[in-house]
């Protein structure tokens, strides 16, 4: 790799490779400093990030931050690069990229176009050049819809997942706090449960619970048990009624060797959901989380920082058509998020990058009770990336997870988002509220006054 350098003032800063560059260019974040590769000086990140605003876009085409051969990931890629797509930006450097994507030329169907031409790494470098205001602009632009029992990201909808989490996966426990969420509106994206123990038996029985509550209730909505891919398959194997097949992912061949995965294996689990043909409106059968850093803290991450490395792995998520894909932006601690102001712009960061490679991007609004963030500092995140247009926000009950032990946001602060800028779930679980009578004469909830007996009968019935 090349050697890169700037001058401020009588100060020549020297930075090795292009690795270097983008590592300093990033915003201060604790990851990097634990990594011993984030710049020691704030104006050693002004260098940076003026060598980086005058780099040509297409340096990243040819230079490779992780190895090609020694990385399936790059391989992606780069194999899969869309030289036409790419057309329109290939000539700007990313500081004119930056101010090219705030302009009115860059519109969404623009911007959806251009999005196969990019690589993770030109969304990083750019994102690195932009203030939080911009990441939100830009992204509000983008527009990624997917479907399987619901359509997920459109214009003006904000959907979200129903998360409930049980610390012995008690089946009943999981339905009253199903049954608590759909009351709020919430679980248009997905029902999803963390299981406590990961093994086939358990997860078919979750997986047949959310169905028969499903069926019985005519509920438009997909469920996932969010066991280990193998886990899945195996239970599609049984014949459990699988809809969407989940896997954390990161930017690495070896960061997913971590996670205990392979490109190879997600294509296999992608074609065992897919031969069920449980989808309705769309056959999105996947279901992605990433993280900044889980390549670091599996001593994975090849000297790049760990944004541009969880921006990689969007590049994995879109190769399988996913239905949803969310970054746990304060899930990994301050150990990689030190505080509040970290957590919130590497939300901002990873809905940017996925959106503008065409990533289905949801969020988990959360922090663990180490990390210098509260539930203030939540709902900052959470209008940012709401008004960004994030195509999905998860929900639990009270905003404490009991199982995994971590901070997220409530099914009430999801409705009042939806609330205060009129964004309403999913299309097709919008009609089944206003069937079930579950909203009142403006479209809020929760239910009360007459709408009340609804609420009890259901009660009942599942009782």
């Amino acid at each position: 790799m090349a050697e890169y350098a700037h001058t401020l003032g009588r100060q020549r800063h020297v930075f090795d490779d292009l690795r270097a560059v983008m590592a300093c260019a990033s915003p201060r974040r604790s990851g990097d400093e634990l990594a011993g590769i984030a710049a020691d000086s704030d104006e050693r990140r002004v260098a940076a990030r003026m060598v980086l605003a005058d780099l040509p876009l297409r340096v990243f085409l040819n230079e490779a931050l992780v190895p090609y051969e020694a990385d399936e990931v790059t391989r992606l890629i780069l194999d899969g690069h869309d030289e036409a797509a790419f057309v329109p930006v290939a000539s700007m450097t990313v500081g004119e990229f930056r101010d090219w994507l705030l302009s009115y030329e860059a519109d969404t169907a623009t911007l959806a176009a251009l999005a196969p031409g990019l690589t993770p790494e030109m969304a990083a470098a750019v994102s690195k050049l932009m203030r939080n205001h911009d990441l939100v602009t830009v992204a509000a632009k983008c527009s990624v819809v997917t479907g399987f029992r619901t359509t997920v990201g459109l214009p003006g909808r904000l959907s979200s997942r129903l998360q409930p989490n049980h610390p012995t996966d008690d089946p009943a426990g999981i339905a009253a706090a199903t049954l608590d969420g759909l009351l709020y509106g919430i679980g248009d994206a997905v029902i999803g449960i963390n299981p406590a123990t990961d093994n086939v038996p358990a997860c078919i029985t979750l997986l047949e619970m959310l169905e028969t509550m499903r069926l019985r209730f005519d509920i438009p909505v997909q469920s996932c048990v969010l066991a280990h891919v193998t886990t899945s398959i195996q239970a599609i194997e049984r014949g459990a009624p699988v809809d969407l097949v989940f896997q954390s992912i990161a930017g690495t061949e070896k960061a997913n060797q971590g996670f205990g995965v392979s490109l190879a294996l997600l294509r296999e689990a992608r074609d065992a959901a897919l031969s069920l043909k449980r989808g309705t409106v769309g056959q999105n059968v996947m279901y992605f989380e990433t993280g900044q850093g889980s390549a670091l803290s599996a001593d994975a991450h090849h000297g790049v920082d760990q944004q541009t490395v969880e921006a990689r792995a969007y590049a994995v998520a879109r190769a399988y058509d996913p239905l949803l894909v969310n970054t746990v932006v304060g899930f990994i601690g301050p150990e990689y998020l030190f505080d509040a102001k970290q957590i919130t712009r590497a939300g901002l960061e990873d809905h940017f990058c996925a959106k503008l490679l065409g990533v289905p991007m949801g969020c988990d609004v959360c922090y663990t009770n180490h990390a210098e963030a509260d539930q203030d500092d939540m709902d900052v995140l959470m209008t940012m990336l709401a008004t960004a247009g994030v195509n999905f926000l998860i929900a639990v009950p009270g905003s404490d997870d009991v199982m995994l032990n971590y901070q997220s946001l409530s099914y009430h602060d999801v409705l009042g988002l939806r609330h205060l800028l009129k964004r309403p779930p999913a299309p097709e679980f919008a009609a089944w509220l206003e069937k079930a009578g579950w909203l009142d004469g403006q479209g809020r909830l929760p239910p009360r006054g007459p709408q009340s007996a609804v609420v009890r009968n259901l009660l009942g019935r599942i009782a």
